[in-house]
């Protein structure tokens, strides 16, 4: 099993990304500083997003929190990985970035430590991600969504502004979760 923490980024993030295997090969840090293996996750549905707090898009943690309760129950849950590659637009710390999630959106949904997902820092979920021949391609803007099915594999991308309530993400979830 791959196993690559937060910390590990800066020296694994040069190897060339793998495009096999899956999400649950990944070990991650969450909003608190914790590791957190994502086959804790298995037989889940995930939505993975990187997250900002200072961009045009950042109300989607609104929709995205509407998902997440809509269909948590169900066996759905969304990763957040805060990322300030795009115009410097989430400068805060872990703990900022928490506090403005939970305080302006109520976010229950799981945040995990800030994280690069372009560039020479690249984390190597995000070399995972944008890898895969499918959905891959370089993360072009704050809030871009990748649809996981339980197994871990990559099922869909969804561009910044794709609403996470839009019919076709909506669709895609109950199509993941088998529902109709």
């Amino acid at each position: 099993m791959l196993t690559i923490s937060s910390a590990a980024c800066s020296q694994d993030a040069e190897r060339e990304p793998s495009t096999s295997g899956s999400i649950h090969d990944f070990t991650m840090v969450t909003i608190d500083g914790d590791e957190r293996s994502l086959s804790d996750y298995e037989g889940k549905v995930l939505l993975i997003v990187n997250t900002a707090s200072k961009c045009g898009f950042t109300p989607q943690y609104e929709s995205l929190e509407k998902l997440y309760r809509t269909y948590s129950d169900r066996g759905f849950t969304i990763l957040a990985f805060p990322a300030n590659n795009f115009g410097a637009q989430e400068p805060g710390t872990d703990e900022q970035i928490k506090e403005f999630c939970t305080t302006n959106f109520d976010v229950t949904f799981d945040l995990f430590s800030k994280i690069s997902v372009k560039g020479d820092d690249m984390h190597p979920l995000y070399a995972y991600l944008t890898g895969l021949p499918e959905v891959g391609g370089d993360i072009k803007w704050n809030f871009t969504k990748f649809l996981v099915d339980g197994d871990g594999q990559v099922l869909a991308r969804f561009n910044t502004r794709v609403d996470p309530l839009d019919e076709q993400v909506v669709t895609a979830v109950e199509d993941a979760l088998g529902e109709d």
